[in-house]
């Protein structure tokens, strides 16, 4: 174990149910559609902390079309007020993000496969395919003091080569639950989360979830799939942002993770 990050069974202790961590990408994407600097990422990030917010997610592309180099370096020089709040950094490992890893030497990096022009995440690593090249930057990463979660999908059988590559957690890419929450596969899509997570946790990985969980479907996939260490979420936070208001809007998803310990 390397000494210089906290175990995951340390971080958890502390907070003693699944973190919040909110990606900001989407309040960077607003300001850049003008050149006036509102609605200001920093301001954002400091009303979520303040709200009760456990960490805070930036996804810094390539093109640069949210979350821009200097939002990375602000937000470090923010979290340094925040010690109890994790600062998670995500992208691809070979493209742009490796130089922010680097750098600013987040509480995570989460590796995700997106390509540059692509819309959105929408798939895991093929590990048989990449897990090699990934190995020695995971590596890297913890030799900097950097905690390493792989972007997953929900597949029992690659949670064992995550860890075999050196990767500390998974983000289960939970899409295609949020795509059937409330249908005639919901229940399918959970079992199979619950079994990815139980076959990450049984190969010594933290499990952390996200993409397009939302205030009505995250209780349901926190009870269903227990031990879930952390969730990033982002787009939704922010669209509910626009009726709620930050602040309650991350207080709104807090109670819907602590609805979900409660009647776990």
């Amino acid at each position: 174990m390397n000494p210089l990050i906290a175990p995951d069974s340390e971080r958890g202790s502390e907070r003693g149910r699944t973190a919040l961590s909110v990606n900001v990408n989407k309040v960077a994407l607003l300001r850049n559609t003008r050149h006036l600097g509102i609605p200001s990422v920093m301001q954002a990030a400091t009303l979520c902390l303040q709200a009760g917010a456990d960490g805070i997610t930036v996804h810094p592309r390539p093109d640069e079309r949210h979350i821009r180099a200097h939002d990375v370096h602000e937000l470090s020089a923010l979290m340094k007020a925040w010690p109890q709040a994790d600062y998670n950094i995500e992208g691809n490992p070979f493209q742009n993000l490796m130089g922010f890893i680097r750098e600013w030497r987040p509480h995570q990096a989460t590796f995700v496969p997106d390509g540059e022009g692509q819309f959105t995440s929408d798939h895991g690593w093929d590990l048989a395919a990449d897990g090699e090249r990934l190995r020695p930057l995971i590596t890297e990463c913890h030799d900097l003091g950097v905690r390493v979660s792989l972007f997953m999908d929900a597949d029992p059988q690659a949670m064992a080569l995550a860890r075999a590559v050196g990767a500390d957690r998974v983000e289960l890419y939970t899409e295609p639950y949020a795509a059937a929450h409330g249908g005639d596969t919901q229940t399918a899509q959970l079992q199979a989360f619950a079994a990815a997570a139980a076959a990450a946790q049984a190969a010594g990985l933290g499990v952390n979830a996200g993409h397009d969980l939302n205030r009505d479907n995250l209780a349901d996939f926190l009870r269903a799939v227990p031990g879930v260490l952390e969730v990033s979420i982002g787009h939704a936070l922010i669209a509910d942002a626009l009726e709620l208001g930050l602040a309650e809007t991350v207080r709104a998803y807090q109670r819907e993770i602590r609805r979900a310990g409660a009647s776990a």
